[in-house]
C-alpha cells in the first residue's frame, strides 16, 4: 500500500494550491454579513480567528507561505481571556488585532485589562473589539480608546443587565472611518460624536438603551443616519418609558432635519414607545427596506398613522398574510407572504399579560392598520395554553375579538389553534340575536386543530349554518395532524426581536416565535 501509485501526499502540492485549502480551511466568523447574529454582535467566537496558529506550527514551509500572505488569508492575532499580550506583541508578526472579552460569565482579571489597554494603544492594528464587563472595568478602559482606528470594523460593547452602576460614554474625539458594526448598550452618545457622523461605511448600527440617562432625541438619530449612507441593518431599542414631551422636545444643540433617506437600509428594528417610532418614520424614506420588526413597550394606547403611510409606500414590504401568537407574557403579530411562509417583511410584538389584554392591544393596533390589514387573505391564531388560574384573565370579551376581526375584512382562510377555538367561535356566535355577517365577508374556509375526544368543530356551527343561509358558504377543514399551514410548527420561523436576537454569551441572547 505504502507504494501505490493512488496515494496522494499534501507535501507533493504547489504553493498555490495548498494556500487555497489554507483560505477554505477558514472560519467563516466575518464573512457573514448577511447572518443576523454576525451583523448585530459578531457572531461566533471570535477566538477561532487563532484558526492559522497550529497550521504555521506544522512546517517551516507552512509558516512561511502563512505568514507570507496575511491579506489573502485575513491573518490576524487574537487578544482574550488569559492571552499574554505583551509577550504576543514583542514576539508576533504586525497583524491586525482581534480584541474579544464577551463571556459575561467569566472575569477580566488584571491582567487581562493590561492586556486589553496595551493591545487598544496599537490603533493603527485593531480590527474587531468585542467586550462585556463590568461598567467600572469598562469605564477603565474607554480611557485608552480615543483618536482615530483606521482599521477598525467591528465595536461591540454591553456591560452586564446586572450592573447599572452609571452610564457609559465614548470620547467624543473617537472616529473609526472604516467601521462596518457597531453595537452600543448604555452608553451615552453626543450629538457631534465623530464615531457616528465619520462612520460612512457602517452597515449595522445597533443601540440598546437600558437607562433613562442614556437617552437620544428622534432628531438625534436622523442627524446621526445622514451619515451613513452604507447603512444596512438599524436596531434601536428603549427598554424604559419615555414621556411624549421628551420625544418631541428639540435640544438647542441639535440640528433639525426634516427628512432623511438611508438609501441602502434593509432591516430597521424598533422597541419603545409608538410615539418615538412615528416621529421617525414621518421623517425618514427607505427605499430597500425588507424587513420592520417593532416591539412596543408597556403601552396601553397605540397611535401609528405614520406606521401605515410609512408601510403603504415601502414596495418591499408586502404580505397577505398575519399570524397571531399569544404567548404567557407576550404576543406577536407576524406579517408573511404565502409564497414565502417563512419570512416577516413586518412583525409587532407586544409584551403584555394575559389573553384578555393581549387581545385587545392587537385589536387597537390592527384596527390602526385597517389600511394594509385590509389586503390580507389568510389568517392563523396561535395560542401557547395557560396554567388554570383565576389570575390569567383568559376570556375575553367578544367585542375585542370582533373589533380586531373586523380589521381584516378581505381574509378568505382562517386557522386557529386548539387553544383559541372556543374564544373565537364565540366571537362569531349568533345566540344573543346578534348577526356578525360584516365579520370576514371573504371568508371561504376555517381550519382548526384539536385533542382530545372532543369535536371543537362543533363550536363554529351557528356560524356555518348562518353563512350557508346566507349565501356565504364557508367549508370547516380539521387536518389528520396537529400542524397548522401554512406555518408547522417543526419548521416555525424566527422573528427578529432586538435586543435578542445577538449572539450567545451576550445577555441579549435571544429567542424564536415558537420561544
Amino acid at each position: 500500500m505504502g507504494n501505490s501509485p493512488h496515494i496522494a501526499l499534501i507535501h507533493i502540492l504547489d504553493d498555490d494550491s495548498l494556500l487555497n485549502i489554507f483560505y477554505i480551511y477558514r472560519p467563516a466568523i466575518f464573512d457573514g454579513d448577511k447572518d443576523y447574529d454576525a451583523r448585530i454582535g459578531g457572531g461566533a467566537e471570535w477566538d477561532r480567528e487563532r484558526w492559522w496558529y497550529k497550521l504555521a506550527q506544522v512546517c517551516r514551509r507552512w509558516r512561511i507561505l502563512i505568514l507570507e500572505s496575511p491579506s489573502y488569508l485575513s491573518l490576524c492575532l487574537v487578544c482574550t481571556y488569559g492571552t499574554p499580550v505583551a509577550d504576543m506583541l514583542a514576539h508576533s508578526p504586525p497583524l491586525p488585532l482581534v480584541i474579544d472579552f464577551f463571556r459575561g460569565y467569566r472575569d477580566v482579571t488584571a491582567e487581562d485589562e493590561e492586556g486589553i489597554i496595551l493591545a487598544l494603544e496599537q490603533r493603527h492594528r485593531v480590527r474587531h473589539v468585542r467586550l462585556q464587563m463590568p461598567i467600572l472595568k469598562m469605564q477603565k478602559l474607554i480611557m485608552a480608546v480615543d483618536e482615530e482606528y483606521p482599521m477598525l470594523e467591528y465595536l461591540v460593547m454591553e456591560p452586564p443587565n446586572d450592573d447599572k452602576s452609571s452610564a457609559l460614554m465614548l470620547p467624543e474625539t473617537l472616529q473609526a472611518p472604516h467601521l462596518r458594526h457597531l453595537m452600543l448598550v448604555d452608553f451615552v452618545l453626543p450629538i457631534r460624536s465623530r464615531l457616528l457622523t465619520t462612520a460612512v461605511s457602517l452597515v449595522t448600527l445597533a443601540l440598546y438603551m437600558e437607562s433613562p440617562s442614556v437617552y437620544f432625541q428622534p432628531n438625534a438619530l436622523l442627524y446621526w443616519l445622514s451619515f451613513m449612507p452604507q447603512l444596512e441593518t438599524l436596531v434601536i431599542s428603549f427598554v424604559f418609558h419615555v414621556p411624549n414631551r421628551d420625544v418631541e422636545r428639540q435640544p438647542m444643540q441639535t440640528p433639525i432635519l426634516t427628512h432623511v433617506t438611508p438609501p441602502n437600509l434593509r432591516c430597521f428594528e424598533f422597541h419603545g414607545v409608538s410615539t418615538y417610532l412615528e416621529a421617525v418614520l414621518c421623517r425618514i424614506t427607505t427605499p430597500r427596506l425588507e424587513t420592520l420588526c417593532i416591539r412596543f413597550f408597556n403601552q396601553i394606547t397605540v397611535s401609528i398613522p405614520s406606521l401605515v403611510q410609512f408601510v403603504n409606500t415601502t414596495e418591499n414590504i408586502g404580505f397577505d398574510g398575519v399570524i397571531f401568537q399569544f404567548y404567557r407574557e407576550k404576543v406577536y403579530a407576524g406579517m408573511f407572504s404565502r409564497a414565502e411562509p417563512q419570512v416577516f417583511p413586518l412583525h409587532i410584538k407586544i409584551p403584555c399579560w394575559h389573553l384578555d389584554w393581549q387581545v385587545s392591544s392587537v385589536a387597537q393596533i390592527f384596527n390602526s392598520l385597517n389600511q394594509i390589514s385590509s389586503t390580507v387573505e389568510h389568517l392563523t391564531f396561535r395560542h401557547e395554553v395557560h396554567s388554570l388560574s383565576s389570575e390569567e384573565h383568559n376570556e375575553v370579551d367578544r367585542s375585542e375579538w370582533r373589533k380586531l376581526l373586523r380589521s381584516f375584512s378581505n381574509v378568505k382562510t382562517l386557522q386557529v389553534d386548539d387553544g383559541l377555538v372556543n374564544e373565537l367561535s364565540h366571537s362569531l356566535r349568533l345566540d344573543d340575536g346578534d348577526l356578525p355577517l360584516d365579520l370576514l365577508p371573504e371568508l371561504q374556509e376555517i381550519t382548526y386543530s384539536g385533542s382530545g375526544d372532543l369535536d371543537t368543530g362543533d363550536a363554529f356551527t351557528s356560524f356555518i349554518d348562518a353563512r350557508q343561509n346566507a349565501g356565504r358558504p364557508v367549508t370547516l377543514v380539521r387536518p389528520n395532524s396537529r400542524s397548522l399551514t401554512p406555518l408547522s410548527r417543526s419548521s416555525s420561523p424566527r422573528l427578529l426581536e432586538s435586543p435578542h436576537a445577538i449572539p450567545a454569551g451576550s445577555s441579549k441572547a435571544g429567542n424564536d416565535l415558537d420561544s
